[in-house]
């Protein structure tokens, strides 16, 4: 069965199968951390704005560590939050949950941002984190190639 959102991005060189790639895992998921570790400092010196857009980068970078575990290359942030529920099928809701938020409260004026609105989606993304980079280090190369696999037959 083909995704045809996926087709048009591989069609277009922005989702691709490529070789797996370790050094580039690890430089994502260390990025991932500096990512959370940032939206604690913003959280803590009142950069509220600036926290929930960390913590849904950081999450966002965990899910690329993944992806290049495993040998796919994603340029489309919606596209990524679709393969990991359609692909790994893993629970991809709170990570769509913060890039709504972050987009609501970078790009619009007309909302108000409560440190608990900071304060909860850094719990979000330490939890995602946590998920994902377990995932990560249980993968087997047999999982790996189930993964590509199923990707490929998404983007025919």
């Amino acid at each position: 069965m083909t995704n045809t959102f996926l087709t048009k991005l591989h069609k277009k060189k922005q989702l691709q199968i490529v070789e797996p790639n370790q050094n580039l895992n690890q430089a994502y998921l260390e990025k991932s951390d500096d990512y959370l570790d940032t939206a604690k400092l913003c959280l803590n010196n009142d950069k509220l704005e600036q926290s929930i857009s960390m913590s849904y980068y950081s999450m966002y970078y965990s899910l690329q560590a993944l992806f290049f575990k495993t040998g796919i290359k994603c340029e489309n942030h919606s596209a990524a939050i679709i393969i990991l529920d359609l692909i790994y099928n893993l629970d991809n809701s709170k990570i769509r949950y913060a890039k709504k938020e972050r987009i609501d409260k970078q790009y619009y004026v007309d909302y108000s941002i409560a440190k608990e609105d900071s304060e909860e989606l850094l719990e979000i993304a330490e939890e995602f984190n946590t998920k994902t980079f377990d995932f990560i280090s249980k993968m087997t190369n047999k999982d790996i190639e189930k993964y590509r696999k199923k990707l490929r037959k998404e983007i025919k």
